[in-house]
């Protein structure tokens, strides 16, 4: 701009002051206020506003004062948004001491407070399990007649489901709609939450439907909610089946990715991680088979048995061996035995491309390791060798079976 011969003004520079601090960087937002005294411009009552509530928000109080002195000097007076600003930043260190001074200051100065200050006011009583008090805020308003809007309940309503009085925060809820006020995810969430916790999850899955209906798309903490919720009362199937649906069928919103719903889904049963894998391989999806077994990984310190015979199943039917075979040697590094199915996959995969040395590793290992009972095994080692023309692994494979009573015995 200042290269073309066009001064900013000081709108241009509140804009660019703005921008800064609704991206955190407070430094270089002083360095354009630094600027504008430069060239003379004085900053005007929203420059001072944006920079104040920049700084409240990033927990810097002192700069945030040092500021708004600083405005009262040059003549400017505060708005009722700077002194929200300053309520709100006070209130998220937990000064609400200090909170409810700058209230009264404002009030001293003529501003009168809006529904923005009582709710922020009210939303520090609710998480503070001060619910009290909070309702004595509610009356407050509804003297001066200052309508409550959605903020205000939705904080009511968490501080109730917190405190698990679930009537009476679907009682707020109520009143919310009847005041033409729409709830949005996050209140939904909080209700839903509130009843997975208190076991009914019914109720929860009925505010779902709800929501759904009136066009408000549940997020990936009201998906995680209702799963921990159904793993809680041991409705586990459900479960799973709803995580099943959620990635393979609903119209689940863009935001809702699979490693995010995964990520939440924090208390979900190994059993059903180990269900959501096998369906993975099952559809030839082994990209997401593979986060899957690695967020198990992250979760369970390591993943199960059968864990690793699917996900090696799915990969020699994938054509992947090299992955497969990787896998199959974390396994016996971790004590863990191949089923016969994977060991299967494995050997006639390794066959057909050719990797002969590697087939006999397997193999050498299985006639090692434990009987051949299994006479589909059995089967495939004496197809494998015959193909290859490996007659010792052959003979070896031909007695371990004679052993085990699975040839003809001529007596």
């Amino acid at each position: 701009m200042t290269r073309r011969g066009v001064a900013p003004n000081v709108v241009s520079y509140t804009s660019l002051i703005d921008a800064m601090c609704k991206g955190g960087n407070l430094n270089r937002a002083m360095d354009f206020v630094g600027q504008m005294k430069e060239r003379g411009l004085r900053l005007n009552e929203m420059t001072f506003t944006t920079l104040i509530d920049g700084f409240c928000k990033k927990g810097f109080l002192g700069d945030a004062l040092r500021l708004m002195e600083e405005m009262k000097e040059s003549g400017v007076s505060p708005s009722i948004v700077g002194y929200n600003a300053l309520i709100n930043g006070y209130c998220m260190l937990g000064r609400i001491d200090v909170a409810l001074g700058v209230v009264k200051e404002m009030e001293e100065r003529g501003l009168v407070p809006d529904v923005v200050t009582y709710s922020t006011i009210l939303n520090w009583h609710c998480r503070n399990g001060e619910l009290e008090k909070a309702f004595e805020v509610i009356e407050d308003m509804v003297k001066k007649s200052i309508s409550p809007d959605a903020f205000t309940y939705s904080s009511l309503i968490r501080g109730l489901c917190e405190a698990k009085r679930l009537d009476d925060a679907h009682e707020q809820f109520e009143n919310m709609l009847n005041f033409g006020l729409c709830p949005d995810e996050f209140t939904y969430t909080t209700l839903i939450d509130g009843y997975c916790k208190d076991g009914d999850v019914k109720k929860a899955f009925s505010l779902h439907d709800e929501m759904v209906k009136k066009g408000i798309l549940p997020d990936v903490v009201t998906y995680s909610v209702l799963i921990n919720g159904l793993n809680k009362i041991a409705k586990t199937k459900e479960a799973r089946r709803l995580l099943f649906r959620l990635y393979y069928e609903e119209p689940v919103p863009d935001k809702v990715t699979y490693d995010e719903l995964m990520d939440c889904c924090d208390k979900i049963e190994l059993k059903s991680m180990v269900s959501l894998i096998k369906s993975f391989c099952m559809k030839g999806l082994m990209n997401e088979a593979e986060r899957a077994f690695e967020t198990m990984v992250e979760k369970n310190g390591k993943p199960n048995e059968a864990a690793y015979n699917i996900i090696i199943h799915g990969h020699c039917r994938g054509g992947s061996m090299t992955k497969a075979l990787e896998l199959y040697k974390e396994m016996l590094g971790l004590g863990f035995n191949p089923s016969a199915i994977s060991t299967i996959s494995l050997i006639k995969g390794l066959s057909e491309e050719g990797m002969s040395s590697e087939v006999n590793q397997v193999i050498r290992r299985l006639m090692t390791c434990c009987l051949l009972t299994d006479a589909e095994t059995s089967k495939a080692l004496v197809e494998v060798n015959h193909k290859d023309g490996n007659m010792e692994a052959l003979l070896d494979v031909l007695t371990g079976m004679a052993k085990d009573g699975l040839l003809p015995n001529s007596s």
